[in-house]
């Protein structure tokens, strides 16, 4: 229900009925409304965005692990098994001043997947895959902007090939690696 409607529009009476419970039973087990959605959120993170840290540590570069997030990222925002797009980056779009603290959340769990991305490209510097020259935060901004675009353009619809070709382009938006350049992770 937060990831399909948001945090605020999401009342408590549609959260028991799709959990088919009682608010009785919702308020001892979770405390309140925004509780339950911070556990949403931690289970979205375990579940549907744990690919995107795996495809930072795993793979060998860091264009290889960017490529893999926002390939995943296309598969994963269009799924018919789930609500289109990313909880963590639409879960309190529209929100009163009595939400702002649970957007506040979503920024910091955003700020921390940048800086995640960040990380690895600045090691894809360091370990000489990139250009010496590569702006890393101005490429990391670029790339949690394709990718906060690609969940609304999910939400909006697109398909799984929409998206996959969203992730190609941007793709061609990166610094090319390094001639010469060994495939192995650094500190790997």
């Amino acid at each position: 229900m937060f990831w399909e409607h948001g945090y605020e529009p999401t009342s408590i009476a549609a959260l028991t009925e799709a959990m088919g419970i009682r608010p009785a039973s919702l308020y001892a087990a979770f405390g309140d409304k925004r509780r339950l959605f911070n556990e949403a959120v931690a289970r979205y993170q375990a579940t549907h965005g744990a690919f995107s840290r795996a495809a930072l540590a795993e793979e060998p570069t860091a264009r290889g692990a960017i490529e893999r997030m926002l390939r995943e990222f296309a598969v994963a925002y269009t799924d018919p098994a789930h609500p289109p797009g990313c909880l963590v980056i639409s879960g309190a779009i529209n929100h009163g001043p009595d939400s702002a603290e649970v957007e506040e959340e979503l920024r910091e769990h955003r700020r921390r997947a940048h800086e995640a991305i960040a990380e690895r490209i600045r090691g894809g510097v360091n370990s000489g895959e990139l250009p010496e020259d590569t702006d890393t935060e101005a490429l990391a901004d670029f790339t949690a902007a394709v990718i906060r675009g690609m969940s609304r353009s999910a939400q909006d619809g697109a398909t799984t090939e929409e998206l996959l070709k969203v992730a190609e382009l941007a793709m061609r938006a990166w610094p090319r690696e390094r001639s010469g350049h060994s495939q192995v992770r650094p500190g790997a």
